[in-house]
Parts: C-alpha cells; structure tokens; sequence
C-alpha cells in the first residue's frame, strides 16, 4: 500500500510500512536510509541466501536448517540498510538532481553525513554479529562480499552496466547459503549464483526505467538507458539465462518434483514481468514489477524448501 500523498516526508517508491507510520519523528530518516520503509530490497537480498540453503538441504536431503534461515534474515535486514546508507552517503549529491530521490534524507540534508556514517558503522556491526555464526568457510567467503558493495556506487559513474556491479552483490547469498550448509562450495552453488546475478540485472533494469529522463540529465549511466528500445528483449535474455542456470542448478542437485515446480513457476513469473516491459513503461508500471520479484523469489524457494522438507517425511 503506498504511503499517503499529504506526508510531506515519505518517498515516492516507499510502502505504508508500520515501522514507518509508528517511528517517532527524529527516527524516521533512519528507517527511510536503511529502506526500512521499501521492504522489498532486503526480500531481494535475503531470497538468494535462502534459495541455495534450501537447495543445499535438498541435495543433502536433509530438512532445512531454520537457524540459518533465520540469521540470514536478520543479516539482508540489517546489510541491506548499511548498503543503501552507503549508497545515499555516496550518491547525496547526484539524488539532489533525480526527482524520485532528491527527498531522500541525505540529499535533502534531515541526516548529517556523519550520523549516515555511524549508522552504517552500527548496522554492519550486527551484520558481522550474524556472520560470525556460521562456520569458517562461510565467514571467510562473507568478508569478501563488502568488496563488491563499495564500489557499487560508484559504477554508474563509468559504466551503464551498474546493475551487473549490484547482481554480484545481491546474489551473493547464493554462496552463503550454501556453504553455511555444506562446509564448502560446489557447482549448483555457482550455477545459482549466476542465476541470480541475471535476475538482479534483469528486475534492476526494470526498477531503472522509472529514472531514464533524469539519469541522462544527471549523467547517470544504467543498462535501461544502454538497452533503449530493445528493453524488453534485453530483459527476456537475462530472465531466460536466470532460469536456465537455476535448472542446471537442480539437475546438478538431483531434481526432485517440487524443486523442478519452482523452477517452472519461477519461469512463468518472469515471463509475465518481460511480456509488461517496455522503454517507455509508467513509472508505476515499472515499480509493481520490480516489486513483484520478491514473489518471483519465493516461488523458486518455496519448490527448494519443499523438496527438503520431502525428507521428514
């Protein structure tokens, strides 16, 4: 539900979320960095942590660890506020000139740069709270994720294809969630890795439709500006290799009957999203489908998650 159009303060994408509606005034700013208010990027960062942990247990056909699942919601929450912080913190002065960003905290100076800074500093304390649970490989291999998210920012600077530099972050669960099950990785880890890189570069580029006119004034690049006219072609491919490297990724598992249905209405989903997408598609438009990838999500871990839990029986 969107927020209601007289509060002055709320952002054009953010969502009539309770945290918001309840924060007292000072706070508010606070939850709109860490996008408290716009749940679902941390439901896009979580789902390829939860899409391998259930793959992983299926593979080993074991039931799903819920403490995993469980800390790796708790980490997207917290790792996809320090990020967007980090983003905002980098990005004040380019928002300023975007009219669908130029009210967010930074850019509109209700948070000082140094508040920005200390909050980024108290959610990735939690973040490495999270992290330090799991076993060794997966520490390891988590510390090197940062690496990615630093230079995110800064992509769309001097390259149109920032939204590749975001696929290798926000996939990067797709790793985690398997080694935190496994011990170590293995190729139905990577193949899901690759998916999800494809499906982020794919919904991003549809999330940055809504910005095409002031990216080009801004001297934004982005892969909605370099696909143009041949968006929805663009997007199909990189849906399409999605879903192919997420079958090659349960094959490599041994299949399953759910596992396979996850798979098949994770198609049909994103073959809706591509049938909508084109260069000049509302701005509203754009948004419910960028939105709708959290359900595209989950349906792939639901086929995982249910595969596994054939197991119990």
């Amino acid at each position: 539900m969107s927020l209601p159009l007289d509060d002055k303060d709320a952002l054009p994408d953010a969502v009539d979320h309770p945290l918001w509606r309840h924060a007292p005034e000072s706070l508010r700013p606070f939850v709109q960095l860490a996008r408290l208010d716009r749940p679902v990027g941390w439901w896009l960062l979580l789902l390829p942590c939860w899409e391998s942990s259930a793959l992983a247990s299926a593979a080993l056909h074991v039931a799903p660890n819920l403490w995993h699942l469980f800390l790796f919601f708790v980490g997207a929450v917290v790792m996809r506020g320090a990020g967007s912080t980090y983003n905002d913190f980098v990005d004040r002065e380019i928002d300023a000139k975007v009219a669908r960003t130029r009210g967010r905290p930074l850019a509109a100076g209700r948070v000082s740069p140094r508040a920005a800074i200390l909050f980024i500093v108290v959610q990735c304390l939690i973040g490495l709270a999270v992290l330090l649970s799991f076993n060794l490989y997966t520490i390891t291999l988590g510390f090197l994720s940062p690496l990615i998210v630093l230079v995110y920012p800064f992509a769309k600077r001097f390259t149109s294809w920032p939204q590749a530099i975001l696929g290798f972050a926000f996939a990067y669960g797709a790793m985690l969630g398997w080694t935190a099950q496994t011990g170590s990785l293995a190729l139905p880890a990577l193949l899901l890795y690759a998916s999800c890189i494809l499906w982020t570069i794919g919904f991003d580029t549809i999330y940055a439709l809504q910005d095409i006119r002031d990216d080009a004034i801004a001297g934004v690049r982005s892969t909605a500006r370099l696909f143009g006219a041949q968006v929805k072609r663009a997007v199909g491919g990189l849906y399409a290799g999605s879903v192919i490297c997420a079958a090659l990724a349960v094959y490599q598992t041994g299949g399953g009957i759910f596992a396979w249905l996850g798979v098949c209405a994770y198609a049909a989903h994103l073959a809706w999203q591509t049938s909508l997408t084109h260069e000049a598609t509302p701005t509203p438009v754009a948004l419910k489908l960028f939105r709708s990838n959290r359900d595209a999500g989950l349906l792939l871990f639901a086929g995982f998650l249910l595969q596994s839990l054939t197991y119990l029986l």
